[in-house]
């Protein structure tokens, strides 16, 4: 069963009982991309790890590290 069908489904369903109709799919995306965002940046700095710029901090290390005297 695809996302439309389901969606379609259950705002008959909520129709059928009364109830207030379902959000439409895609809806709340945007919410819940900020919102794991958010806890990671959280995660991170309870961790004592910088809550952003880590990626580019890592690859300034390795772009810029000094190369080793091999003598």
């Amino acid at each position: 069963m695809s996302i439309t069908q389901q969606h379609l489904l259950d705002t008959y369903r909520a129709g059928r009982l009364g109830e207030v109709a379902p959000p439409l799919p895609g809806t709340h995306d945007w919410q819940v991309v900020r919102e794991w965002r958010d806890h990671r940046r959280f995660r991170a700095v309870v961790a004592g790890r910088p809550a952003h710029g880590r990626i580019r901090q890592a690859l300034r290390r390795l772009l810029h590290a000094r190369p080793r005297s091999t003598w």
